[in-house]
């Protein structure tokens, strides 16, 4: 495969991921009338997912910085794949929850109370502080790992090297932050 298809298949790949979960967050595919018993549990399950793709992240790092290629290359692959399995996750949750959560609504209703505002209004500024650059981030590095991963199985070092030194950080911020954006919006879903 030429680097020229390997591009747009990627950029294929990302605009069709980041049009389904746009989709999906704007309600426009009708999703199911009553969500499967399972749906709830999709949200904390994606965190686990997220908490373990940080963990081994930095171990897939650690074995790297130590020389061993064939842990390295074993970790980023299972990594990958519960990031895939993550995302299949996220985006079948936004299909069958057909409710949006927002940070402070204790009511479950979809509008903060001034009361809700004042409460939470700070922690809502924290909040959103991490949520907007990590959807931004979430979307911006799949092309990212998409490539230096091939690049990583193509064992095409010096392009893989490259892309890594953009691609880890941001995965690492992403996935870590995940974790903390569904722990600071857990006890506001009302399903």
């Amino acid at each position: 495969m030429t680097d020229k298809f390997i591009f747009r298949f990627v950029a294929g790949v990302t605009v069709f991921v980041i049009a389904v979960v746009i989709i999906l967050n704007r309600h426009l595919i009708p999703g199911p009338a009553v969500a499967p018993s399972f749906t709830p549990y999709l949200p904390m399950l994606n965190a686990v997912l997220n908490g373990t793709c940080s963990i081994l992240l930095l171990v897939s790092l650690y074995f790297i910085k130590q020389g061993n290629i064939t842990m390295h290359k074993r970790l980023n692959i299972l990594t990958f794949c519960l990031s895939s399995l993550f995302l299949v996750s996220y985006i079948l949750f936004h299909y069958l929850m057909r409710t949006d959560t927002f940070y402070g609504d204790a009511n479950g209703d979809g509008v903060l109370s001034l009361d809700e505002s004042t409460a939470v209004g700070g922690l809502r500024k924290l909040y959103l502080s991490i949520l907007v650059p990590h959807i931004v981030l979430a979307a911006g590095v799949l092309p990212l790992i998409l490539l230096s991963f091939n690049y990583g199985l193509q064992m095409q070092v010096e392009k893989h090297k490259k892309l890594v030194r953009w691609a880890f950080p941001i995965w690492l911020f992403v996935t870590v932050s995940g974790v903390v954006v569904y722990l600071m919006i857990k006890p506001y879903y009302h399903f």
